[in-house]
């Protein structure tokens, strides 16, 4: 794989910001439809902190770092650049070759230009700041029962109430484990409503007010969740939804427009990830909140099949007024 602490001066078909599988995947579209692609990539997936992905069809168990690395090796084979940097700004710019209509600037200083962007910036987690669950997150403090339910099936669960979405994922999780118990924290017993409580007590979940204080942690091992009060329940998995924290700077900075969502603000965009900025599409986590592995791979591919028409389409109109 060739890899460039640097990019090169000059104008891209397309400059594709961010590197994970939205990112690859529709770097590899546009790489096999003949277009001058750039990945820029920062190296911070989202999913680090798993030792490996669930649900994507011939790759359920890989680690992510392998899946990303032979992302990695795939759009090289068909010229496609990849630049370890940040996109520090962007801005529609009409200068250069063709159509160009996007300055790009790079953290280690060097400019680049591209006739279209694919921005799949992703998003961050915002961990509850319980001790423990930052550094046991991935491991047996997880979010996603789709993603890591069936590794822990049948033990005894914990769910961490971290704000409206809490008893929703204490009953998804009832799916995978028989013994769950939901730990309100900062969430008072009131709140629930009388639809929650009879959902919970018909899936079997138990509830427990308190505050969490912290995780009992044995043998580099999940044990127990510690409340404020002393007393401590045993359990060696906690699910908790994370704070999904959108990483849409970038966009911002290019006039698009958002939509709010339970889970923040996102770029409208129509079925093909194209948003409100005439030449910018997007895919992943930077366009939702739900979007798994699998989906961001997708919508990565089907942004970069509807760029490879957009750029076409603007060809042959340019040839034809000439």
């Amino acid at each position: 794989m060739t890899e460039k602490k640097k990019s090169p001066a000059g104008t891209y078909d397309v400059i594709v910001v961010g590197g994970g599988a939205a990112g690859l995947s529709a770097a590899l579209v546009l790489g096999r439809a003949r277009l001058r692609t750039l990945v820029v990539d920062a190296g911070e997936p989202r999913n680090t902190p798993s030792e490996h992905m669930q649900g994507y069809l011939t790759r359920d168990g890989m680690a992510p770092a392998e899946f990303l690395a032979l992302g990695r090796e795939e759009i090289t084979r068909y010229g496609v650049e990849l630049v370890r940097d940040r996109v520090i700004d962007v801005s529609r710019d009409g200068a250069g070759a063709g159509d160009a209509s996007f300055a790009v600037r790079l953290a280690g200083g060097e400019d680049a230009r591209a006739r279209r962007l694919v921005v799949t910036t992703g998003l961050r987690d915002e961990l509850p700041a319980v001790p423990g669950v930052a550094e046991r997150f991935g491991r047996d403090v997880l979010h996603c029962p789709f993603c890591h339910g069936w590794e822990v099936r049948d033990e005894p669960f914990g769910v961490l109430a971290a704000g409206p979405q809490s008893v929703h994922q204490a009953l998804m999780v009832s799916r995978w484990s028989a013994d769950v118990r939901l730990f309100l924290h900062t969430v008072a017993e009131e709140e629930l409503s009388d639809d929650d409580l009879r959902r919970l007590a018909s899936a079997g979940v138990g509830v427990v007010p308190g505050e969490v204080a912290g995780l009992r942690i044995e043998d580099d091992r999940l044990t127990g969740v510690r409340l404020a009060d002393g007393a401590t329940h045993d359990r060696t998995v906690v699910f908790v939804a994370p704070k999904a924290v959108p990483q849409t700077g970038l966009m911002e900075r290019l006039g698009a427009e958002f939509q709010e969502t339970p889970f923040g603000a996102y770029p409208v965009v129509d079925p093909t990830g194209r948003t409100t900025v005439p030449g910018v599409w997007t895919a992943g986590n930077a366009m939702g909140f739900a979007e798994q592995v699998v989906h961001a791979a997708s919508g990565g591919y089907r942004a970069a099949t509807a760029i490879v028409g957009d750029l076409l389409m603007s060809d042959l109109d340019t040839a034809v007024a000439e």
